[in-house]
């Protein structure tokens, strides 16, 4: 065989591989000596990892015009949304509902110890993977910060370490579950305690807020405004 014959008989067979290549990867199979890919599984996962979900529930609470400390005190009737439950944890049965601004909110003025309150989707478990966020409306005051706060499935309550402290303005912010750090929360006191590594945030059962400090009551003292709540996540059937 001359040099030409042989030129082209390689020059064929590369063309026929790279043909079959192509035909295989078109049909979703592996060339010849490569391994299968996953397919749609892998690609699923990544385009759910890099969409952000949909507003999964929001809450604005209810006010009625209270007139007394005593009428104003949370409790389910503040919710304006019939399919989520409020948990109160710590001093948080001495929060109260109030309207500032044209918004109505919970403030925890009155409350002598750490307060949390959570939310719960009385159908679904909420997905915290990836994208999802809770956005929310809050007003500090005098040091005060709030940390968000979630339930997991198996029944542990744990604080987030990214707090929002806003010094007397409302400001709407939203927080990311991705890169926190979780301490377990003590649901009697409301108070932090041990680190809670990696946390399974596919299944949670209650999200809200906790602020760790005591308020100091009516006027310029130390104390929050929560407003409107919504949480953007998936929805994980009970």
């Amino acid at each position: 065989m001359d040099r030409r014959t042989a030129f082209r008989l390689v020059a064929t067979v590369i063309g026929v591989t790279a043909c079959t290549a192509v035909f295989a990867q078109q049909r979703g199979q592996a060339p010849q000596g490569q391994a299968p890919a996953e397919g749609r599984g892998r690609g699923a996962a990544a385009a759910d990892a890099a969409t952000r979900p949909p507003l999964l529930f929001r809450e604005e609470w209810k006010y009625a015009g209270q007139s007394t400390d005593e009428a104003r005190r949370v409790n389910q009737n503040v919710l304006s949304n019939a399919r989520l439950e409020l948990k109160l944890y710590g001093d948080a049965k001495n929060v109260e509902v109030y309207q500032h601004e044209g918004r109505n909110d919970l403030w925890s003025g009155l409350a002598t110890g750490p307060v949390a309150l959570t939310l719960r989707d009385k159908a679904n478990y909420m997905d915290l993977t990836g994208l999802a966020r809770l956005r929310w409306m809050v007003r500090t005051q005098a040091l005060h910060t709030v940390y968000p706060v979630v339930k997991l499935a198996d029944g542990t309550l744990i604080a987030g370490n990214r707090g929002v402290s806003t010094e007397g303005d409302y400001i709407e912010s939203e927080v990311a579950f991705g890169n926190l750090r979780w301490y377990k929360l003590d649901p009697d006191k409301a108070v932090t305690t041990v680190e809670v590594k990696n946390p399974d945030l596919s299944r949670v059962d209650e999200i809200g807020w906790v602020d760790l400090a005591p308020s100091g009551g009516h006027g310029n003292a130390g104390w929050h405004n929560m407003s409107t709540i919504e949480v953007y996540a998936k929805a994980v059937p009970r």
